[in-house]
């Protein structure tokens, strides 16, 4: 019988087990656990982290609630940005299948997700396009500051609004909407996103 998982070259970092258990009908790759924070009094796992991203970049994906950022905050402070690939689930509500209550947020962790939706979201990984994606992608901060996505007094708010639109959480920094966004969309797409003319950017 043929194994249709997708082959993914770098470790993956998810919060807990039953994470892990969902990625595992999707993809063939090491997959880490956090142990939830567990993480913030486990030395042996920051040790470990570290280790493997000397050699790898490691995937990070959380879920898309405070303590999924929390815990992704953790992570980034103790490795190199360089050294990570941040990916995203979008705040679905909704209840997991084995428990009879809804988180405290109401949305659905990275258990919760449809193979379909991690199916797409590690596809890229699987056949070297997110390589080739982020060679040719011009995106910058100086796009996001042109298209008030930083540096303006509304810019939390339009960012958060441009992230729900790509299914990513609210709250991100700058630099983590840069990195999601350059992974998720072409140079073209962002700016047809944005209602922008790629001329503007020249002019400015």
């Amino acid at each position: 019988m043929t194994d249709e998982r997708l082959l993914i070259p770098y470790p993956v970092i998810v919060e807990g087990r039953y994470d892990r258990l969902r990625l595992e009908s999707v993809i063939r790759a090491q997959i880490l656990t956090t142990d939830g924070f567990g993480l913030f009094n486990q030395r042996e796992k920051t040790t470990l982290f570290r280790a493997l991203a000397k050699k790898n970049p490691l995937i990070v994906l959380t879920d898309s609630d405070g303590a999924g950022k929390l815990i992704r905050s953790r992570i980034t402070s103790c490795i190199p940005a360089d050294r990570l690939i941040h990916l995203y689930v979008p705040r679905i509500e909704g209840v997991e299948k084995r428990k009879k209550t809804a988180s405290a947020e109401g949305i659905l962790g990275v258990e919760g997700m449809e193979r379909e939706l991690l199916h797409k979201l590690f596809e890229p990984y699987a056949n070297g396009e997110i390589s080739r994606r982020l060679s040719e992608n011009p995106l910058s901060k100086t796009d996001f500051y042109i298209d008030g996505l930083t540096g303006g007094s509304n810019s939390a708010e339009a960012r958060d609004a441009f992230a729900a639109g790509l299914g990513l959480p609210s709250g991100m920094t700058p630099n983590a909407l840069l990195a999601a966004v350059r992974m998720l969309c072409t140079y073209e797409e962002y700016l047809a996103l944005v209602g922008r003319n790629e001329s503007k950017r020249k002019e400015e």
